[in-house]
Parts: structure tokens; C-alpha cells; sequence
């Protein structure tokens, strides 16, 4: 039997955890954020547990401008042996950081957290 992978809430992942609930309250869905933590504890985790590549890799993606070619390199030089993957469930997208067998939260985000503000570019 494979060895258990055991998972971390880092305290950027429990910042982000907050940013989302007043991103919710605002947004008029106060009840979602209690959906969110349910599937965290109930599907996310326990899938991360059992099957911690589940997530695409993250590091795989190519960055194509010079800025991002360095700070892709910089990433990987201070991840070293660690993987970076990132799992999308319904709305929110996870990114971890795997290392041995323990599972590292990093971020998460609503997707509608991931947009710009365009009213702002208008005069």
C-alpha cells in the first residue's frame, strides 16, 4: 500500500480562504462560501490525499517574455525538488505544491477573483 500524503494549509492559503468569503459576502452568495469549505474538506482534500498529482503541472507551462522565463527559472531554483500542481474544482482554481508525500496548499481562487477591472481603463 502506497504511504499516506498528508496535507498543509499554508497561511497564504488561509488569507486567500478569507479574501474569498468577503468576495462572496460582497457578491451576495454568503452561503456559497460554506459550500466551498464542505467540498474542501469532503472532496478536494481527500482526493489531494489519495491521488496528490491529480493536478496539472503547474511549472510545465512555458512562459514565452523574458520576465517570465526568469521568474520561471528563479521559481524553480527555489522549489527545487518540490512540484508545483494546480487543481481546478467547479469555481476555484488550487495551486500546491508537492513535495515527497506531503501536500503543501498554496493559493486558491475563485475564478470570477480572476478578472480585471475594466471600468477603470474608461475616462
Amino acid at each position: 500500500m502506497p504511504p499516506q500524503t498528508t496535507i498543509s494549509i499554508t497561511g497564504n492559503f488561509e488569507r486567500n480562504l478569507d479574501v474569498i468569503q468577503q468576495f462572496l459576502a460582497t457578491n451576495e452568495a454568503p452561503l456559497a462560501f460554506d459550500t466551498l469549505l464542505d467540498e474542501l474538506f469532503g472532496t478536494v482534500l481527500p482526493n489531494l490525499e489519495r491521488f496528490p498529482l491529480i493536478g496539472g503541472d503547474f511549472m510545465a507551462r512555458q512562459p514565452r517574455a523574458i520576465e517570465g522565463i526568469n521568474l520561471h527559472e528563479a521559481l524553480q531554483t527555489r522549489i527545487g525538488a518540490a512540484r508545483i500542481r494546480e487543481y481546478v474544482h467547479g469555481d476555484y482554481l488550487l495551486l500546491y505544491a508537492l513535495f515527497e508525500e506531503k501536500v503543501y496548499l498554496l493559493a486558491i481562487k475563485h475564478h470570477r477573483q480572476l478578472s480585471f477591472d475594466l471600468n477603470a481603463f474608461w475616462f
